[in-house]
C-alpha cells in the first residue's frame, strides 16, 4: 500500500482553514462578552463561565465540521454520542435539573437585571425570602439574609419567581 499526502491535500487545507476560522469566532465570541460584561458591571467569574460554555459549544461545532471534512460517518457519531448522553442522564437522573440551571444561568448573564450586592425579596408564598446576592454561579446563585444564613438558590428559580431589588449596588 502506497500513503500519498497529495490524496489529503483538500482536506488538510480544508481543516486548516476550519482551525482558524473556529479559532476567530472563538476569538470575536470571547470579545462580544468581555465587552458585555464591561459594559453591564457583570462579574468575572460568571463572565468567565459563559466564555467557557461559548467555547465548548464552538469546539463541538467546528469538531463536527472536521469530521465531515475528512469523510468520518457523522451519524455514526452522533448515535454514539446521544447514547453516552443518555447514559448520563439517566445515570444522574437530574439532567433536566441541571441543564435548565445552566441554561437559566447564561440566560441571567445577558439579561439579568439584579448583581452582586444587590438586597432583594423572592415573593415566595410559603417562604418569602430577603436576602443580598454574594454570587451568581452556574447552577446556582448564593444569598445572604440578615441573620446570616447562606442560601444555595437554583438559578431556574430565580427565572420563575417574583423578585424585587430592595437595594441596588
Amino acid at each position: 500500500m502506497n500513503f500519498d499526502l497529495s490524496d489529503y491535500y483538500k482536506q488538510i487545507i480544508f481543516s486548516v482553514l476550519t482551525i482558524l476560522l473556529g479559532t476567530l469566532v472563538k476569538f470575536i465570541a470571547q470579545k462580544i462578552v468581555n465587552s458585555f460584561s464591561h459594559i453591564s458591571h457583570k462579574a468575572d467569574k460568571r463572565k468567565n463561565m459563559i466564555i467557557k460554555y461559548i467555547d465548548i459549544l464552538i469546539y463541538i461545532i467546528f469538531g463536527t465540521i472536521i469530521l465531515l471534512i475528512w469523510g468520518v460517518d457523522t451519524g455514526r457519531v452522533m448515535t454514539s454520542l446521544t447514547s453516552i448522553l443518555a447514559f448520563i442522564g439517566v445515570a444522574l437522573f437530574a439532567q433536566w435539573s441541571i441543564l435548565s440551571n445552566i441554561t437559566a444561568g447564561i440566560i441571567m448573564f445577558f439579561s439579568f437585571p439584579y448583581k452582586i450586592g444587590d438586597r432583594i425579596k423572592i415573593q415566595d408564598k410559603d417562604f418569602p425570602t430577603e436576602a443580598e446576592i454574594i454570587d451568581i454561579k452556574a447552577f446556582h446563585t448564593i444569598l445572604v439574609t440578615e441573620e446570616g444564613e447562606k442560601i444555595s438558590f437554583p438559578n431556574n428559580l430565580f427565572l420563575q419567581k417574583s423578585i424585587v431589588i430592595l437595594e441596588e449596588v
